[in-house]
């Protein structure tokens, strides 16, 4: 049983890292990333469909996403989607391709971009210490019903330390990587 509750641990806090992980790569680098559009839904057929579900998605050049939707009818809805979804793109139509030019970062933005990559990785940091507070509350609750004994419960806890410091760090190292990307020239 007690294994179990570290192993929730784990389960929890690596959910932590993926959804960090997934969070970062809608960060803009200078360089085309079909992840941009990740989300993004666009207004086809009378419902919400994802951007990768209306058309093909390419990267044709290392600043450039095409989009060639399969029905050219959708182009004006999947330019009106781009341009509601915050990204800071204008989309330009041929009239069968849109295309997104991602333009060259200033030194400015990417200081701006590096805060915002700290700033999402301490939000992560404070979810996974929450994990661990709630072990450790519940590890309080089994001492207390008498289910564990205290040496028991201080061992788990330290794991629990452990655990939480390893998975900190990995949230140091990919806010790390991410930084270095975002200042890369």
């Amino acid at each position: 049983m007690t294994n179990a509750i570290i192993d929730q641990l784990k389960e929890k806090m690596a959910s932590s890292i993926d959804a960090l992980k997934r969070e970062l790569v809608k960060i803009r680098t200078g360089r085309a990333s079909l992840s941009l559009l990740d989300g993004i839904k666009v207004n086809a057929y009378g419902s919400q469909m994802l951007m990768d579900q209306v058309g093909t998605m390419t990267i044709p050049e290392n600043n450039m996403i095409a989009i060639k939707p399969w029905d050219p009818q959708l182009l004006p809805a999947i330019e009106k989607a781009i341009l509601g979804s915050g990204l800071g793109l204008t989309p330009q139509s041929d009239g069968n391709v849109v295309r997104l030019t991602i333009p060259p970062l200033t030194g400015e933005r990417r200081k701006e971009l590096v805060k915002q990559v700290k700033k999402i990785g301490e939000e992560y940091k404070v979810a996974i210490r929450n994990v661990r507070r709630d072990t450790n509350e519940s590890l309080k609750k089994l001492k207390k019903d008498k289910d564990i004994s205290e040496d028991e419960m201080f061992r788990l806890q330290e794991d629990a330390q452990k655990v939480t410091d390893g998975y900190i760090t990995q949230v140091d190292d990919i806010t790390g990587g991410k930084e270095k990307e975002v200042m890369a020239v």
